[in-house]
C-alpha cells in the first residue's frame, strides 16, 4: 500500500502527454469548490426541527455561519502544515487524504443534522472538511508548476479555475438534492450530504488515481528555460522552511492578504449592498443574477489573469491589480449616487476578476522567486493569508456598515466609506509589491546528488555566495 502511494509509483514514463494532468487537478478543485456554495444549506439547516418554518430548538443563522468560516480557517492552516508533507510524499497520498477529508467531512455533518448536534457539523464539514479543502488545494498546484515550466501562470490558472467554478456545480446539485429528498419528516440537507460526500469523494479519487510528476529534470521538447537576465524568474531553489526567513515571503503575504481582503469583503455583501445602493431598481432575483455574474468573473480571472502574467510578468500582473482595482473601488460609490446600475455591474465584474486572478497568479509568482522545488510547500503556508483576510474583509465591511447606520447614514450610502477603505488597502498592497526583489543568494540551496522519487530532501550544503 506505501509502494502505491509513493512518488516512484506516479512518475511518469516518457512520452507521457503532460496536458492529461490539468484534469486531474480538476476533478479535485472542482469538488472543493463547493466551500463557496455552503450558503445555500444555510436556510433549510435552520429549519431541521420545524421543517415547514423554523421552531424553537432549531439552529440560528448566526449559529450556522461558523461552519463556513472553519473551514476556510483550517484550509489555510491545513495547508500551512501539509504543504512540506505534500512535497515528501507526493500529490497522490495528499489528495487521497483530502478525498477523504472532505468526502468524510460531509458523511459526519450528515450524522450531526441527525442527531441535531452543531458541534458535529463544525468538527465534521468545518475542521475535518476544511483539512480536506486545504490539502485538496495545494496538492496539484505544485505538480502543475512542475509541468508547465513554460506556462506556470496557465496551468496553475488552470486548477483554480476549478475552485473558482466549483460552486457553480456544488449549489445547483445541493439544491436538486435537497428538492428531491425533503419529504414531511426531512428538509434533505442530512441526505444532500451523504450523496455529496459520496459523489466528491470518488471525484478526487479519481484524481488521486491519475496525477503524475514528472521524471526528475524533466522539461517540456524545445523548451528554453528563461535568460538569467530575468532576475524576478530565479534558477535557484530556496528550502521551504528557509522560505519564511526572507521578506520577499511577508511581501508577498501581504500582497495575497491585502488583494484578498479588498475582494472577499463585498462579494459576502454583494446582493445586499446592489440592492440597497440602487433601492427599488433592483430585485432579490436580479441580485442573484448579479452574484452569479460576480462567480463568472472570478473563475474566469482566474484563467484569463494568470495566463496573462506569463507574458506581463508577476510582479506587473499584481500592479495591475493594485493600481486598477483601487481606481474601480474608488469609482464605486459614485456609480451608486448616479444611479447607474450598469456600470455598477461592470466595474464589480473587474475586481471580481482580479480577486479570482490574485489566487491563480500566486503559485507561479512563488515559484519565480523561490523556484519550483517547494513550491506546494511555500504556497501552503503562504494560504494563511487568505484566512486571515477571510476573517478581516468580512469585518470592515460589515462593521463599517453598521457604524454608518448606525450614525443615521442612509443605507444606500453605507458603503462610500468602506469602498474608500478597500482602495486604500490596495494602495498598500501596490507598495508591498514594488518592494519585492530576487531573494538574495544566500537562501539558495545547492544539491548533491539525492534522489527525486523517493521524496528525500535534498541536502543543502554551501550556498552559492559561498563557493565563489
Amino acid at each position: 500500500m506505501t509502494d502505491f502511494f509513493s512518488k516512484s509509483r506516479i512518475t511518469a514514463r516518457a512520452g507521457y502527454s503532460r496536458w492529461l494532468v490539468p484534469p486531474s487537478a480538476l476533478s479535485v478543485h472542482l469538488c472543493i469548490g463547493q466551500a463557496y456554495a455552503f450558503s445555500v444549506f444555510n436556510e433549510p439547516l435552520t429549519r431541521v426541527i420545524g421543517i415547514a418554518a423554523p421552531a424553537v430548538d432549531d439552529w440560528k443563522l448566526t449559529t450556522l455561519g461558523w461552519i463556513f468560516s472553519l473551514a476556510i480557517v483550517f484550509l489555510g492552516l491545513s495547508a500551512a502544515v501539509g504543504g512540506k508533507w505534500l512535497e515528501k510524499v507526493g500529490p497522490r497520498l495528499t489528495m487521497f487524504v483530502a478525498a477523504c477529508c472532505f468526502g468524510g467531512g460531509f458523511w459526519l455533518a450528515a450524522l450531526g443534522v441527525y442527531l441535531h448536534q452543531i458541534w458535529l457539523l463544525y468538527l465534521g464539514y468545518g475542521v475535518i472538511g476544511g483539512i480536506g479543502l486545504g490539502l485538496g488545494y495545494v496538492s496539484p498546484v505544485s505538480t502543475l508548476i512542475k509541468w508547465f515550466p513554460d506556462r506556470r501562470g496557465m496551468a496553475t490558472g488552470m486548477a483554480i479555475m476549478g475552485f473558482g467554478g466549483g460552486a457553480m456545480i456544488g449549489a445547483p446539485l445541493a439544491v436538486w438534492l435537497m428538492d428531491h429528498f425533503k419529504s414531511a419528516v426531512s428538509v434533505g440537507v442530512m441526505e444532500a450530504f451523504i450523496v455529496m460526500g459520496g459523489l466528491y469523494f470518488v471525484s478526487m479519487m479519481i484524481g488521486a488515481l491519475t496525477i503524475r510528476i514528472p521524471p526528475h529534470g524533466w522539461q517540456p521538447e524545445g523548451w528554453v528555460p528563461p535568460k538569467v537576465e530575468n532576475k524576478m524568474i530565479t534558477q535557484n531553489h530556496v528550502h521551504i522552511d528557509q522560505a519564511l526567513k526572507t521578506p520577499q515571503f511577508y511581501l508577498l503575504w501581504l500582497v495575497l492578504c491585502l488583494n484578498v481582503t479588498a475582494g472577499i469583503g463585498v462579494l459576502g455583501q454583494a446582493s445586499v449592498m446592489i440592492q440597497e445602493m440602487f433601492k427599488g431598481s433592483v430585485t432579490p432575483a436580479a441580485a442573484a443574477g448579479f452574484v452569479g455574474l460576480l462567480s463568472l468573473f472570478n473563475m474566469g480571472g482566474r484563467f484569463f489573469w494568470s495566463s496573462a502574467s506569463d507574458y506581463l510578468g508577476r510582479k506587473n500582473t499584481y500592479f495591475v491589480f493594485f493600481v486598477v482595482g483601487a481606481c474601480l473601488y474608488a469609482l464605486i460609490p459614485g456609480m451608486g449616487q448616479v444611479g447607474n446600475v450598469a456600470l455598477f455591474v461592470i466595474l464589480y465584474a473587474l475586481i471580481m476578476s482580479m480577486y479570482g486572478g490574485g489566487f491563480s497568479t500566486i503559485p507561479a509568482y512563488l515559484a519565480d522567486i523561490f523556484g519550483t522545488r517547494y513550491v506546494g510547500g511555500i504556497h501552503g503556508r503562504l494560504l494563511t493569508a487568505w484566512s486571515t483576510a477571510g476573517v478581516l474583509g468580512p469585518v470592515l465591511v460589515n462593521y463599517i456598515r453598521e457604524y454608518q447606520i448606525g450614525q443615521g447614514v442612509a443605507k444606500a450610502d453605507a458603503y462610500n466609506v468602506t469602498m474608500y477603505i478597500m482602495a486604500g488597502v490596495l494602495v498598500l498592497g501596490f507598495v508591498c509589491n514594488l518592494l519585492i526583489r530576487p531573494v538574495h543568494e544566500k537562501h539558495h540551496m545547492k544539491y548533491d546528488e539525492f534522489d527525486e522519487l523517493d521524496g528525500a530532501f535534498p541536502r543543502e550544503t554551501e550556498t552559492e555566495g559561498e563557493q565563489k
